[in-house]
């Protein structure tokens, strides 16, 4: 087990998961002189959420998106150790990897959350699914299978319904999916694939909610839905999705839709971890914290991110969202928070500041809203502030030069160059 201090007695902090929570309390740690700071994550590379639904529509390749702890974290001050957490001891102040145990003075939660399949177990064990790389790979790899095993079906009806393909989920990540799919069935399938040019099946994009994008504004309403209509995705709205089964898509009030394809996109709910109590959790199974990130009910043990929920925003009764920004600020929010302690100051509450909202829709077409809905713009500006702000969020040159290059090439183009199946 590693010792609880180490460089001259500096407190150990041991932060769980590496996405935009964690990351950014690490590299706000980066100079810190007053503790012993790891990192642990499953895998040894950070990925760019956002924009995971762009490798799985072929429009960026994974290396475009992701960057390799190490390198981040190099020279830094900053320990990273490739592991999987299996349990926390919160008396004893231990955790337990899948390579060992480690002893910490202060614990960070920042391990996100996990697709929210509702305990329906044909969506879990069918439909695809986007929460990372590798689940990225997966749904590229079906998408362009399907494609492939289509053009070899002789039977007119029989090849469409191949093809037909349902989102569930209204939110960004469901729209985005799908205006890429629809992109893609407008510039390349007809060139690419001759043998589905007459045939080339339907997308639907399914919510529960009245409205796509729910949270944004209603003017924003109404540019996704117009949007999507116009480049020929079918919109069913006051729907849930029961079961998939066979080829079926099955809603809440008998109707069905013959796909072979489901792409869940309906939500999210924390990851547990086994030693943190059950009355630490709150709603979505995150852990409640207070205005600092202190976990309920355990010592020492602090949340950000996705896998937090804090009822002490009056702006915010039920929690703030499970977005990026309120990761990004919360992780280096906490950083600084423990700067303070070290110095003998007082904690700072958190306080979010929520920037706005934005969607890309198609290939000229985004919706941004901003202060709080009071400023809303659409078109090629808003792609333009779309693209400015996911490229300055990538974590390095590398990542942002290829990602501009490869939007260029799409969007000149209008084809996706990733179309390649590889097979792990």
């Amino acid at each position: 087990m590693e010792s609880v201090k180490s460089e001259a007695g500096k407190k150990k902090i041991i932060v769980i998961g590496g996405g935009f929570a964690g990351l950014n309390f690490a590299q706000q740690m980066f100079k810190n002189k007053d503790y012993h700071v790891t990192l642990v994550d499953k895998n040894n590379y950070n990925y760019f959420t956002p924009l995971l639904y762009q490798v799985a529509t072929s429009f960026l390749d994974p290396s475009s998106i992701s960057y390799p702890f190490r390198r981040l974290l190099r020279d830094k001050r900053i320990n990273f150790r490739m592991a999987e957490l299996k349990k926390v001891d919160p008396e004893k102040q231990v955790i337990y990897l899948s390579d060992g145990e480690m002893e910490y003075d202060h614990l960070v939660f920042a391990a996100g959350a996990e697709t929210n399949f509702y305990g329906i177990e044909s969506i879990k064990k069918n439909a695809i699914s986007l929460k990372g790389i590798d689940d990225a790979l997966r749904m590229r790899n079906a998408l362009l299978k399907t494609l492939e095993n289509a053009t070899r079906i002789t039977d007119p009806a029989e090849r469409a319904k191949a093809l037909n393909i349902v989102i569930a989920g209204g939110g960004p990540t469901g729209v985005e999916i799908a205006g890429m799919l629809a992109e893609l069935k407008k510039y390349v399938i007809a060139k690419d694939y001759p043998e589905l040019a007459q045939t080339p099946g339907d997308i639907y994009i399914v919510d529960g909610a009245p409205v796509l994008l729910a949270p944004m504004s209603d003017q924003t309403h109404e540019d996704t839905y117009r949007t999507l209509s116009d480049l020929g995705v079918h919109i069913k709205l006051n729907a849930q999705v029961t079961d998939f089964s066979n080829g079926t898509v099955t809603f809440a009030n008998g109707d069905i839709i013959e796909a072979p394809t489901l792409i869940w996109a309906a939500g999210v709910i924390a990851n547990v971890f086994d030693g943190i109590p059950a009355s630490s959790l709150g709603a979505g199974r995150r852990m409640a914290t207070d205005v600092y990130n202190r976990v309920a009910g355990v010592n020492n043990i602090w949340a950000i991110g996705d896998i937090s929920i804090q009822n002490t925003d009056e702006a915010f009764p039920k929690g703030h969202p499970q977005q990026a920004q309120v990761a990004i600020q919360q992780g280096r929010h906490l950083a600084k928070n423990f700067l303070a302690i070290a110095k003998g100051k007082e904690l700072k509450p958190f306080k979010y500041f929520d920037k706005g909202e934005m969607a890309i829709i198609g290939r000229n077409e985004a919706v941004v809203d901003l202060f709080k809905h009071r400023l809303h713009f659409k078109g090629i500006l808003a792609l333009l502030v779309w693209l400015y702000i996911h490229v300055v969020s990538l974590v390095n040159v590398h990542n942002k030069v290829r990602t501009l290059y490869n939007w260029a090439v799409a969007y000149l183009t209008r084809d996706q160059s990733f179309r390649m199946i590889f097979r792990s």
